[in-house]
């Protein structure tokens, strides 16, 4: 799988960062590149590389415009995706995600007795935690540079026994992340579970998310209304902000019913960041 370095990440996430306050300004090339501190070319390569299309064809993706034309379809792409389980077009089908909570005691035990496999790896949206128990992910969570892999695992699952293993992990890794040079999903990618510990309002609310296909905004009313809990939008943005499995459980697909992107626990440019390459992937 081809990968981001750290200084790559930081680079054309301070250019995605700069496209989103001053979109409508139209910046161009040569100042986004003059930014990252790199020549037009090499920048118009790094960032079409790493986000898969164009500076320019990105900034269309970022628009308050797209995002509500997304926003309004998303009530009935949504409807569409409960109504045929996870049958529609989206990457999580295709990958075959499920989620399974954990029991009520191992709920309690907060991981006591269960090992975790973890290590850190690079991806298309930067550095990155994942974990694993019985194969199943647990943790996926994208790293500040000062943050302690370990310790990260550890406020998900704190009496696990942990167990440092990054080789073990790379086919996981491969299959959360790559895909074929056509842009399209690898046929031979492997289906992913995901372990959860949360609680019964919490897995309503990761499962609802699971349901968001690739390309689609939804915002917090509509998630609120698809778990049958139409009042319950404030509960619903605690829920999702405390999702342990980044971009598997897409809570970057969730944005205010303004049209705005609102909030993300990884960083506001990582956000767009996805939401554009998968724009970019679906619609461009």
């Amino acid at each position: 799988m081809q990968t981001a370095s750290p200084y790559t990440y930081g680079q054309i996430a301070g250019a995605i960062e700069h496209l989103s306050a001053h979109f409508q300004e139209q910046p161009s090339l040569a100042e986004l590149a003059d930014r990252a501190n790199l020549s037009e070319y090499l920048f118009q390569r790094l960032f079409s590389e790493w986000v898969g299309v164009s500076p320019k064809k990105f900034g269309q993706f970022l628009t308050l415009d797209h995002a509500k034309a997304q926003l309004r379809a998303g009530q009935s792409l949504l409807a569409t995706a409960h109504d045929a389980g996870l049958s529609g077009t989206g990457r999580l089908h295709d990958l075959f995600v499920t989620i399974e909570g954990v029991t009520p005691g191992q709920y309690k035990q907060a991981g006591a007795g269960l090992t975790l496999t973890y290590g850190t790896f690079e991806g298309r949206f930067g550095s990155y935690v994942l974990g694993a128990i019985d194969g199943k992910v647990a943790v996926l969570q994208f790293l500040a540079d000062t943050d302690s892999p370990e310790a990260v695992v550890r406020q998900v699952w704190p009496y696990a026994t942990l167990n440092h293993a990054p080789a073990a992990l790379q086919p996981l890794a491969d299959a959360v992340f790559d895909r074929s040079s056509t842009g399209s999903l690898t046929a031979a990618l492997l289906p992913i579970s995901v372990l959860m510990r949360g609680s019964a309002f919490q897995l309503k609310v990761w499962e609802a998310l699971l349901k968001i296909p690739e390309g689609a905004l939804v915002s917090y009313d509509q998630i609120a209304t698809a778990i049958g809990q139409p009042s319950a939008s404030r509960a619903v943005g605690t829920a999702i902000g405390q999702n342990p499995i980044g971009y598997l459980i897409p809570c970057h697909r969730v944005i205010k019913k303004t049209g705005l992107f609102g909030g993300y626990r990884w960083g506001m440019a990582r956000k767009q960041a996805m939401l554009g390459w998968e724009a970019a992937q679906c619609f461009g």
